[in-house]
């Protein structure tokens, strides 16, 4: 689960209202990516930004999202492996590379794009859930 504080879940209703509840008018304007926090600025792809002040910025651990590559297999693929001592083959999933490694080093433009639209659906999912979940209770 990922941590929002109640701030932000707050800007991302406000977001979420703004666009009608299409979730694919949320776009993300730009990102950056730290040893410590992806930060994500967020907006409505019908109302553009002059600047990314006027964006909700969204911050988000980079342990989260590494944790979000690794669960979506995103640094990783299905392939063979031989066992070392048995000499059988067998199918594994063979990571590419650490997580973030792979988001930085080895993904191409469009992957490091999926990355970080799989972690916007993925805070959005969640908050939607949640929320759906406590008006239950």
């Amino acid at each position: 689960m990922i941590k929002i504080t109640q701030k932000l879940k707050n800007q991302l209703w406000r977001l979420i209202i703004a666009v009608d509840y299409d979730y694919s008018r949320i776009a993300i304007a730009d990102h950056e990516l730290n040893d410590e926090i992806l930060t994500l600025w967020l907006e409505d792809k019908q109302d553009f930004k002059n600047s990314l002040d006027e964006c909700l910025q969204l911050d988000i651990k980079a342990t989260e999202f590494a944790r979000l590559i690794k669960t979506e297999n995103l640094n990783s693929y299905e392939g063979n492996k031989m066992h070392p001592t048995k000499n059988f083959v067998y199918k594994a999933r063979i990571e590419i590379n650490a997580p973030l490694k792979w988001y930085q080093d080895d993904a191409a433009i469009i992957e490091q794009q999926w990355a970080r639209e799989a972690m916007l659906k993925a805070i959005l999912t969640q908050l939607v859930e949640t929320e759906a979940a406590g008006s239950y209770e």
